[in-house]
């Protein structure tokens, strides 16, 4: 079978760990490991801070803190998320207001977001899908213009670019993913980047429990106490130094995504040519990391033969994101703004074929001959 996913190991991990718990002798967060993450995080993205998290659900959270959301705000975002995307917000009390996806890149339509604002709200979340970056300039523009804030959910963003900047660092907070079916990973984790350096300090203390303790292992203070609501965001050095592996390779793992993504798109332009499928869109302006390619067929129907055919043929190929409005979740704490013209409709046509840093050309090459096969080869 070929694997949809295989978590990225470039060899490196096991010494980091080693070093980690023999000669560093600390397991816990923010040790040698976090900070190298941290660094290289800051110095990718040019944010003014990075701070790894347990989770990008965790750092959807203390995004959601630092925006101070109460009972009662409004949070728009698409409904082409996953669940992560709403839950941060949702315990803090909003209400989400879903907004219609582009039918070409699956992001939030920009366009539709202005009239979904009332007085009641308070955030703007784009999700950048598939690390293919929202029309971030329209969103901004319309934030300032509200007094809004800017949550990028990031998550599949590491090392995708909007107009030469950063996925991530380009709203007031930025969320990353390194869960292990991320392009990096270190099997649970995240990070949250900030543009503003006034948020940084409340920002340590929600990850620190709610504590000043990073100001005191700084030595700007003698002791450290309880000062505002947190929780403890902070992963294990374990999981820090596995990401560190990956991250101080970070180009390696993105070539051959690059290829892999690469690949694809020639292997099966011939079948988008003749209006089989249809393949991913980039707009100009985005430079995306390869982090997933789909393609789209026909309607849901063809779909799950598609899915069940490439099952046969030893390829595990899934579907993604049931839309969070349709969910019961999603009814009970959102709202669809209008009318639901691609949400439903798109997610239904969209299939998710292998890529990982292990895929060999030869798997491409198979993937792409099975699928013509279903296409054109009268194999269905």
């Amino acid at each position: 079978m070929i694997n949809f996913n295989e978590p990225p190991m470039l060899g490196t991990e096991l010494n980091y760990i080693t070093d980690a718990v023999m000669t560093c002798k600390k397991l816990s967060g923010d040790g040698k490991y976090t900070k190298l993450c941290n660094a290289w995080m800051e110095e990718h993205t040019s944010a003014s801070k990075a701070l790894l998290t347990t989770s990008c659900t965790h750092a959807l959270e203390m995004a959601a803190l630092l925006c101070e959301i109460r009972e009662g705000d409004e949070v728009i975002m698409p409904s082409y998320t996953f669940c992560s995307t709403a839950d941060a917000f949702v315990l803090r009390g909003a209400k989400i207001v879903f907004v219609d996806i582009r039918p070409d890149t699956m992001n939030i339509d920009e366009k539709l977001i202005e009239e979904a604002i009332t007085e009641k709200t308070k955030a703007i979340v784009p999700v950048h899908y598939a690390g293919v970056a929202c029309e971030m300039d329209t969103i901004l523009d319309i934030a300032k213009r509200h007094n809004l804030f800017v949550v990028e959910d990031a998550a599949q963003g590491v090392k995708a670019f909007y107009k030469g900047r950063a996925l991530g660092a380009i709203g007031d907070f930025g969320c990353f993913s390194f869960h292990e079916t991320k392009n990096y990973c270190m099997g649970e984790g995240g990070a949250m980047l900030l543009r503003e350096p006034e948020y940084i300090e409340r920002a340590e203390i929600i990850r620190e429990k709610g504590t000043n303790r990073a100001k005191f292992f700084r030595g700007q203070i003698d002791k450290y106490t309880w000062v505002d609501a947190g929780s403890s965001y902070l992963p294990s050095e374990l999981n820090a130094a596995y990401l560190w592996a990956q991250l101080d390779q970070a180009d390696e793992i993105l070539n051959k995504r690059m290829h892999v993504w690469d690949l694809y798109k020639e292997g099966l332009s011939d079948l988008e040519k003749e209006g089989h499928i249809q393949l991913p869109f980039i707009p100009e302006e985005c430079e995306h990391n390869a982090h997933m390619f789909y393609i789209k067929c026909r309607d849901l129907e063809e779909r799950s033969e598609l899915i069940a055919y490439l099952r046969k043929k030893d390829i595990n190929a899934v579907f993604h994101y049931v839309p969070l409005h349709s969910s019961p979740a999603g009814r009970k704490f959102g709202r669809f703004f209008q009318e639901d013209r691609y949400t439903t409709k798109e997610s239904d046509r969209l299939v998710r074929l292998p890529l990982h840093y292990n895929l060999s050309d030869e798997n491409v090459t198979y993937i792409c001959e099975t699928l013509a096969g279903f296409y054109k080869g009268g194999e269905r």
